[in-house]
C-alpha cells in the first residue's frame, strides 16, 4: 500500500503541474515501499538525488508559469522552493557521506510533509490566478 496517494483534493488544476506532482508522489511511495522492504538503505542516494533533479526541474517550469501570470506570491513560492532545495541537498550530501540508514525516515516525513502542506495548500493558492489566465 502506497504511503501517500494521489488524489483530486490535492490536484492544483493544472494538468501538467498535476502530473509533476503525481511524480513526486511516486518518488515517496519508491521510498515507502522500499523501506517496508528493508531496501531503504541501498536505493536512498539514488532516491535523493532523483528527487532534487526533479524537483529543481519542477520548481523552474512552476515558476515559469507563475512568471508568465504575474503570479501575486511568486516571491513566497520561491522562497519555498529555495528552502526546498536546500532541505534536500542536505540530505544528498549526507546520504553520500555514509549516513543512509538514518536518512530514510527524515525523507519520508519531509516529502510527505511537503506534498501535504507545500502542493495541498500553498501551490493550490495559484490554481484561481493560473487558470484564469487560461492555464488549465
Amino acid at each position: 500500500m502506497p504511503l501517500f496517494q494521489w488524489t483530486n483534493d490535492i490536484s492544483v488544476g493544472v494538468e501538467v503541474l498535476d502530473k509533476h506532482h503525481q511524480k513526486l508522489v511516486d518518488i515517496v511511495n519508491q521510498l515507502h515501499n522500499a523501506m517496508r522492504e528493508g531496501r531503504a538503505k541501498g536505493v536512498i542516494v539514488g532516491i535523493v538525488n532523483e528527487l532534487l533533479d526533479y524537483t529543481k526541474y519542477h520548481f523552474k517550469e512552476e515558476e515559469k508559469l507563475m512568471e508568465r501570470i504575474s503570479y501575486s506570491a511568486i516571491d513566497e513560492h520561491k522562497r519555498a522552493h529555495g528552502q526546498f532545495i536546500s532541505t534536500a541537498q542536505n540530505y544528498k550530501a549526507q546520504a553520500e557521506n555514509g549516513l543512509e540508514t538514518f536518512l530514510s525516515v527524515s525523507v519520508s516525513l519531509m516529502l510527505t510533509d511537503w506534498l501535504k502542506n507545500h502542493i495541498g495548500i500553498m501551490d493550490k493558492k495559484y490554481q484561481k490566478e493560473m487558470n484564469e489566465n487560461g492555464i488549465t
